[in-house]
């Protein structure tokens, strides 16, 4: 007799193993049919599998969301076979999931988007029969027999410790796998081929060089085509084609991954540095700057030289080894050692925008989202142990100011101790349980991924959510002690004594290029106002009225707005069009009319036109809205 027991407590006994489809089915018919996978004492597994014992039991149907990444795993199976079928020469390696999609890395004639069409077919015609999908136990031996023909298989095999081995099989289709599937390729009906890219052989450049093709799945093709749509939006918000198309940034192979900043971009830049100063001096913070090349010895007291010199750049002065900083730490440790603390001092709070060098591969370069060069908002709070509570608290609500004022919404996670660490079981505690008393009085939920912290201190994660829903990790917020240590930074105390400070590394924007790429995406090249690099562009309706435009430019310019003038010899319908695709915020039209009567005729990223507005009311909604830093289209209705 088999006791099984459900998520709700009840409990149903079976007088022989049964599967977990059966499982279902003793449900309800319609349960089997959503059914995808079982989850036996926390593991999930095929349907097909025996329950030899009492457990517990959940049932994984199409509407659960760990539903969606077995259903890909399968999808990248059929893909594999449908290449077999199309490329019989084709050599397989592995076809992980990523994300919302799956991609297999192939050994085969070179191939494009072009090509996915009979891919897609194919692989419609395997989901048509419906081949079951079926587990097979084999040992190293016959795993090495049955791929025989296939190089990568083999290697993967040879590495695996002797005992049994996992074999899918579907039709003529059998692969090297872990599972779960679904119960048979009937179930990937929705999938797209999404794109392909090059991939080296365990990510190695000295091996062959593979194709990468990925693809989607989903249950329904309601939910399939609202992925394709979000596919398109974000492709529309590609940061690099809006950079380029907005004169905001450029790359250049004189100095790869490094990102040159346009005129216009610089706007944007200091705009959100200048926020960023502003809300840090409101919150008690001083603002200092370090090198950018230091000394060896400092590298190797920080653990840097040994731990992260493989993503170092270098430099000989005066026969001296010196390192270009991946980091800004280690020199805020030495300003910080500069003169004796007190107690009294606490908390100290000292922020870096720090421009940071790290030698990442050229093949992972992205735009601004992965760079060699980057700037971090960096900033080192020093501080007692009682002050821990408080201090997180403080950057919690900080980094909510920020973010809200992007329109960004963000959630948190906590990341515990990990298995190589340092510090006492006791600094640990203290450091971990500050960090969540902080988080409890913050009064949100938070995720948390024990053993996912730093070598040296616990640290929360800022995730934040752009306008498409996606997820970006910017800001964190470290506990460290291991430079306090290492540096053997102190702090006289109430007992005049020496102490050891307790501090925090935080970054809110993170690294700055990144963050402004984000933005770009986030509100798809079209700043809010206060942000845009352009505020406001002045057409003359005639060549007669291009010195009045230019008067009104130094008026708006007196105010502070940044202005320009268009009085090309185009269509003013022409010019409203350039200036609405160049995401310029406010329109100005000038014709004889509003040079007689004084006024502005406006037209707004909406579409709306106001006509007649008196200078007064244009200047005060104008400075107010950027003064307020509002996100949404200026009206000057009402």
């Amino acid at each position: 007799m088999i006791e099984l027991t459900f998520p709700d407590g009840n409990k149903k006994a079976f007088e022989t193993p049964p599967t977990g489809f059966e499982v279902a089915k003793s449900i309800s018919e319609a349960l089997a049919r959503e059914s995808v996978a079982i989850q036996l004492n926390g593991s999930t597994l095929d349907l097909s599998r025996k329950i030899e014992h009492d457990a517990t039991v959940r049932i994984i149907t199409t509407r659960d969301p760990e539903a969606l990444e077995i259903l890909r795993h399968s999808a990248a199976h059929v893909m594999a076979q449908a290449v077999l079928r199309l490329y019989p020469d084709a050599r397989l390696t592995i076809g992980p999931v990523v994300g919302d999609e799956f991609y297999y890395d192939i050994d085969m004639e070179s191939v494009s988007e072009t090509d996915f069409p009979k891919i897609e077919a194919e692989m419609k015609k395997i989901t048509a029969e419906k081949f079951p999908i079926r587990r097979r136990e084999v040992s190293k031996a016959e795993a090495m027999a049955l791929y025989r023909d296939e190089p990568y298989k083999r290697e993967m095999i040879e590495a695996l410790p002797d005992g049994t081995i996992s074999v899918y099989e579907q039709g003529e289709f059998a692969d090297l796998c872990r599972g779960p599937h679904v119960p048979h390729t009937g179930f990937v009906k929705a999938f797209k081929l999404t794109k392909v890219s090059g991939a080296y052989w365990r990510a190695d450049p000295n091996n062959a060089q593979l194709q990468r093709i990925y693809g989607t799945a989903f249950f329904s093709k309601k939910d399939l085509d609202q992925y394709l749509f979000f596919l398109e939006e974000a492709k529309k918000r590609n940061h690099r084609k809006l950079g380029t198309f907005l004169d905001l940034f450029s790359f250049h192979d004189e100095a790869p991954g490094m990102p040159f900043f346009h005129p216009k971009g610089m706007v944007v830049w200091n705009q959100l540095l200048e926020y960023w100063r502003q809300e840090h001096a409101a919150a008690g913070y001083v603002e200092t700057k370090t090198p950018i090349m230091l000394n060896r010895t400092l590298w190797e007291r920080s653990g840097h030289w040994e731990n992260y010199r493989e993503n170092m750049y270098f430099s000989k002065i005066d026969d001296f080894e010196y390192a270009i900083k991946p980091m800004n730490c280690p020199g805020g440790m030495l300003i910080y050692k500069t003169r004796l603390h007190s107690y009294r001092d606490f908390p100290i709070r000292a922020a870096e925008i720090g421009l940071v060098h790290r030698h990442e591969l050229s093949g992972v370069l992205s735009g601004l989202f992965r760079v060699r060069a980057f700037h971090q908002d960096d900033a080192h709070i020093f501080m007692t142990p009682d002050q821990i509570r408080e201090e997180i608290l403080g950057v919690l609500n900080l980094v909510e100011r920020i973010y809200s004022t992007f329109g960004l919404g963000f959630h948190l996670e906590l990341s515990t101790r990990p298995e190589k660490s340092i510090g006492t079981d006791a600094q640990w505690e203290q450091a971990t349980e500050g960090l969540r008393a902080a988080l409890t009085d913050y009064g949100v939920d938070y995720m948390v991924n024990e053993g996912d912290g730093a070598f040296y201190g616990p640290k929360i994660d800022a995730h934040i959510k752009d306008a498409l829903g996606r997820t970006w990790q910017c800001g964190t917020i470290q506990l460290d002690m291991s430079l306090p240590d290492r540096f053997d930074l102190t702090y006289i105390g109430p007992d005049n004594e020496k102490h050891r400070p307790i501090m925090i590394h935080r970054t809110i924007y993170g690294s700055i290029e990144r963050f402004f790429g984000i933005l770009i995406e986030h509100f798809a090249g079209r700043f809010p106002l206060w942000m845009a690099p352009v505020q406001a562009t002045l057409l003359p309706i005639n060549d007669v009225l291009a010195s009045f435009a230019r008067e009104q430019q130094k008026r708006l310019a007196e105010k502070g707005l940044r202005c320009e003038v268009d009085d090309r010899a185009e269509s003013l319908n022409k010019k409203i069009r350039e200036a609405q695709m160049n995401q310029i915020p406010l329109i100005l039209t000038l014709g004889e009319k509003e040079k007689a009567a004084g006024t502005f005729s406006v037209r707004t990223l909406d579409g709306k036109v106001t006509r007649g507005i008196a200078p007064d009311r244009f200047f005060g909604r104008v400075l107010s809205h950027i003064k307020e830093r509002k996100l949404d289209s200026i009206s000057f209705a009402g």
